[in-house]
């Protein structure tokens, strides 16, 4: 993606929310609970006119740069909800003891005219696979547990010189779902069990489960998942949020716990678009100036945003009758708004589906263990394995390690076998999107990014096949997932994916969808829900 292609389209996310700006002031909210066991948001107004569930980061923006807010305000208003709410939610397994400091910081900046960016002063969460030199890094393993990494990852690097605020970081599914066989997503040694926040007896989806439901919650203003296939869409598409997969490199991978290098990218997670691409723009090193970050065009949030746009429906009807109504009343919503929306299904995914796990375990081996060289701890996947024995805390949600075993006697990526394999995914996996795109003049390929939350239960385990992630985190294409709507109270995202490098474009349509479908409400904490379909 060309600088000016992000920088233009962090202008045109941006300015619409920015003449919208209302009264400037800030909310803290705390949960009680309601009487039918849901949690009513309630607490002491600090500053009136800021909804933390709703406002976007031009909106805070613009009331720092006029003096009438600032991100130490902000900043404790996050830490007090984490401190209220994420009791529930289980989501934050640190918080930054420099995080007031950070933005007292990013206040004097503001004060002096030199704000460094959109995200100066912007409080943000880290899942845990990525490496912070002041908080552990841990991929929810105790054998991580010791002293933190030496250095931060690239991207945390990139967030801290545009003044963001980093606020802590987020519970994960340990080892980002690449240990067990039948693992239970966002569960870990090191944090525990993540709840949905919309009802907290069922599952986060992983691995990004805590970067998902703290901003669900709102915990944090934006926050980094990472994503070999679906561990960021279907968290968020599960935790009522957005969630965006980078094309593959656009975003540094250095530092961040590795499954596989062909596959793995960290990317953006909020509640809204905007804050999505705003956020693309630092960690991918082409953040708009202070000056020009909210530009002059909001087309892209406009009525009609959709006119013309050529959108390829794949129902994946095998995610239940409950998805698949949703997704004929999002296609006739998107259709009521200009959009051509063709039914199609992408080819080869039987295929993908054979090869990529095989592909993925000679990769880990081979990954995994350039990583445990530069942590104290287990130094190598064997010497990991014999933890995982011999710690019981490790066993204690699931017992298996299957993955690890298995991984541990693949292939080396040296051998031919692997190499045709990897081969043979990337064409495959490419020639799925493109040749669909080409054959309807599509603009993107639209999906259920995940069913309705199931029950959270270790003996279980997840009931997660959701093949829609699948062919962009293969080729390393990009995917977004905006909210689409709710089975009950429990929320589904629709995934859009597209062509390599056309995250703007991609980010610019789903601004367009999200306007659209207008599907967002905040959680109400239900302990539980009663639904055949979501067991």
């Amino acid at each position: 993606m060309k600088k000016r292609d992000i920088a233009a389209l962090t202008a045109v996310l941006a300015v619409a929310p920015l003449l919208a700006a209302g009264v400037p002031g800030q909310r803290v909210v705390a949960a009680d609970s309601g009487a039918d066991g849901s949690s009513s948001v309630t607490g002491s107004a600090l500053l009136r006119g800021v909804d933390l569930d709703t406002v976007t980061i031009p909106e805070l923006q613009a009331r720092m740069q006029r003096g009438s807010l600032t991100s130490s305000d902000l900043t404790l208003a996050y830490l007090r909800r984490i401190e209220t709410i994420d009791p529930k939610i289980n989501a934050v397994l640190h918080t930054s003891p420099t995080a007031l400091r950070q933005a007292a910081a990013s206040d004097a900046r503001h004060r002096l005219g030199k704000a460094r960016g959109p995200l100066d002063g912007i409080p943000v969460l880290l899942k845990d696979n990525v490496n912070t030199r002041d908080m552990p890094t841990t991929a929810g393993s105790t054998a991580l547990a010791g002293s933190p990494p030496d250095t931060d990852a690239d991207l945390v690097g990139k967030l801290r010189a545009a003044g963001a605020v980093i606020l802590g970081k987020a519970n994960m599914s340990e080892w980002a779902n690449f240990r067990a066989a039948k693992p239970t997503s966002g569960w870990s040694a090191v944090g525990g069990q993540t709840n949905n926040p919309y009802v907290l007896d069922r599952n986060p989806c992983g691995s990004s489960s805590g970067s998902a439901a703290a901003l669900a919650a709102s915990l944090a203003q934006v926050a980094i998942g990472t994503e070999t296939d679906g561990s960021i869409v279907c968290p968020a598409g599960m935790n009522g949020v957005v969630g965006h997969k980078p094309s593959l490199g656009l975003v540094s991978q250095s530092g961040v716990v590795p499954i596989s290098a062909e596959q793995d990218t960290a990317g953006p997670m909020a509640r809204n678009v905007i804050d999505t691409a705003i956020t693309l723009s630092v960690l991918s090193g082409h953040a708009a100036s202070a000056d020009g970050a909210f530009g002059v065009s909001d087309a892209a949030t406009r009525p009609g945003g959709l006119r013309g746009k050529r959108i390829g429906l794949w129902r994946l009807s095998s995610l239940g009758a409950d998805v698949d109504a949703l997704m004929t009343r999002t296609a006739a919503r998107l259709r009521a708004a200009g959009a051509h929306v063709v039914e199609v299904t992408p080819p080869y995914q039987d295929r993908l589906a054979e090869l990529e796990f095989p592909a993925l375990l000679s990769e880990f081996h081979r990954d995994i263990d350039a990583y445990l060289s530069t942590r104290n701890g287990p130094r190598d996947l064997a010497e990991l394995i014999e933890f995982n024995r011999t710690h019981p805390v490790e066993r204690s949600c699931f017992a298996g390690q299957e993955l690890f075993e298995q991984a541990l006697t693949a292939p080396s990526t040296t051998d031919p076998r692997y190499r045709a394999m990897r081969a043979e995914l990337k064409d495959l996996s490419r020639r799925s999107i493109d040749e669909t795109m080409a054959a309807h003049g599509l603009d993107a390929i639209a999906s259920p990014a995940n069913p309705p939350a199931w029950t959270s239960d270790c003996a279980r385990g997840d009931n997660d096949v959701i093949p829609s992630s699948t062919p962009a985190a293969v080729a390393g294409y990009p995917s977004l997932s905006v909210p689409a709507g709710f089975v009950g109270e429990l929320p589904v995202g629709l995934l859009l994916m597209a062509g390599d490098r056309q995250d703007a474009e991609l980010l610019s349509l789903g601004a367009a969808v999200e306007q659209r479908l207008d599907a967002w409400r905040a959680p109400r904490y239900l302990p539980s829900v009663t639904s055949d379909a979501t067991r």
